[in-house]
């Protein structure tokens, strides 16, 4: 049986998958020789040791052009607001939430997400210290504490647990393995 569509909705096209499908990602391009789309800019951002060339939109944050444009998924994204540290990634080895942060404000940086500091086989020591101490539960936020506790491994904190959680304060825990998270990164700042 065929239904009618109700006034005033839309009549699917046909065709119209196609073009909505082409349509979803509003956000990059790689560079080719035709037309720039509309609105799009040229950024180059070097990213865990790798050029990456697009067009994009000039809008589109560094932790949407990482997920969404060269799948590194490892950087979560949790509020989109710089409120929750899941996001987070180095620029020139300093913490940054990637998602108030745009692609374009980092051409020139070295930036390194998670996927850039260790691998399966070769660990590096906080992702190490994360596995041994439990430092996680459900693992969305794992990405964005241990890339600020690399990053607090070179800033100014004093000796103290009460130390690590104010530098890690801008990274929630949702499940609550806060104590897990603060032995490991003290398992590696006693070892460095």
């Amino acid at each position: 049986m065929h239904e009618q569509p109700r006034p005033g909705s839309a009549t699917p096209a046909e065709g119209s998958l196609q073009e909505t499908t082409e349509s979803l990602d509003t956000t990059s391009q790689e560079f080719s020789d035709g037309p720039t789309p509309p609105g799009f800019v040229p950024v180059k951002l070097r990213i865990n040791g790798n050029d990456y060339q697009r067009q994009v939109d000039p809008r589109t944050t560094l932790l949407d052009f990482v997920r969404e444009t060269i799948a590194l998924t490892g950087t979560k994204k949790g509020c989109d607001h710089g409120q929750c540290g899941a996001c987070t990634v180095h620029v020139n080895g300093r913490r940054v939430n990637s998602c108030l942060s745009l692609a374009l404000m980092n051409e020139g940086q070295e930036i390194t997400t998670i996927e850039g500091l260790g691998t399966p086989d070769a660990l590096h020591p906080m992702q190490a210290a994360f596995l041994s101490c439990d430092g996680y539960q459900c693992g969305y936020c794992t990405s964005g504490q241990i890339m600020s506790a690399v990053a607090l491994l070179n800033e100014s904190c004093g000796p103290n647990d009460a130390d690590v959680k104010e530098l890690m304060s801008g990274n929630i825990c949702r499940c609550g393995a806060y104590a897990n998270i603060v032995a490991a990164i003290q398992q590696v700042r006693k070892n460095v």
